[in-house]
């Protein structure tokens, strides 16, 4: 790009990106790969950041967080540049309708409802009107509406939610526990018969499991992706002390490896029971 182009003398910020996308997709002069480009060759990517977007702030890396939500946005004004180019929408009828949403839904700071309220009471409403929405647009049913490209996790949580709100769902977790016990033996009769559906009695057992994660209060998408986490560190410490004494994984036996993963544990139980500075 040259120098002396105008695109360096704008300002930073939403118009400048704005215009940098149109840019890039100008069917002329713009990048051949963002031309070909569509909505559902983007999406994957949109999805990519939204969760490089989580990681960083669970990471809590405050400067990639900042380019993970840049990276975010530049994924918005992409889908509606495409949007503006099919005549679809554009970024000023996707920002004027959220906010619209975001003005009728908190009628408690844009309206005259009362504002004495706790934060489980604003949530319930917020609920409300979402439902009064749904309706409003047809769709009749409790479940409709829940996006099916969503993780299966979180798909499980929003149809739980969902059924919560009418009713359908247990007062505490006691049942919820004497659910997953039973789930827990049909997959063990699954997994001894021929004709046993052991895929099918396992995502019972998973969805009875998500179920608990919500009425402990448990966001089951983070504490997969702890555990997973917490599986690469303790796994990355069995490494090293097997390059130690000069072996890989694959020279090692499971015995052997499961001894250094168990000490492991215990060195970092012990860890986070030690008081801290100031203590």
């Amino acid at each position: 790009m040259a120098d002396d182009d105008p695109i360096h003398k704008m300002p930073d910020g939403t118009l400048k990106l704005i215009e940098v996308m149109r840019r890039l997709r100008d069917s002329e002069t713009g990048c051949p790969w963002d031309i070909e480009q569509d909505f559902a060759s983007i999406a994957p990517y949109t999805i990519e950041e939204a969760y490089e977007v989580a990681d960083a702030i669970e990471r809590e890396t405050w400067d990639d967080l900042e380019g993970e939500l840049g990276d975010l946005l530049l994924q918005v004004v992409y889908h509606c540049q495409m949007g503006g180019e099919a005549g679809h929408f554009d970024i000023a009828s996707v920002t004027r309708r959220v906010c619209a949403k975001m003005i009728n839904r908190h009628p408690h700071v844009f309206g005259s409802d009362n504002r004495d309220k706790s934060a489980s009471d604003q949530a319930r409403d917020w609920e409300s009107a979402k439902a009064a929405e749904r309706r409003a647009s047809g769709e009749a049913r409790t479940l409709d509406g829940i996006a099916l490209g969503l993780p299966a996790l979180l798909r499980a949580v929003k149809l739980q939610k969902r059924l919560s709100a009418v009713g359908f769902d247990w007062e505490d977790p006691h049942p919820v526990l004497d659910k997953i016990a039973e789930e827990l033996a049909e997959l063990n009769a699954a997994f001894g018969t021929v004709d046993g559906d052991i895929a099918e009695e396992f995502g019972d057992l998973l969805f009875s499991l998500v179920n608990l994660a919500r009425h402990w209060g448990i966001d089951p998408e983070a504490a997969l992706r702890s555990a997973n986490t917490k599986v690469e560190r303790r796994f990355a410490s069995v490494e090293d002390r097997l390059a130690a004494t000069g072996r890989l994984p694959a020279e090692a036996t499971l015995a052997e490896m499961d001894e250094f993963w168990e000490a492991i544990k215990l060195e970092e139980k012990a860890q986070q029971s030690r008081p801290g500075p100031g203590t």
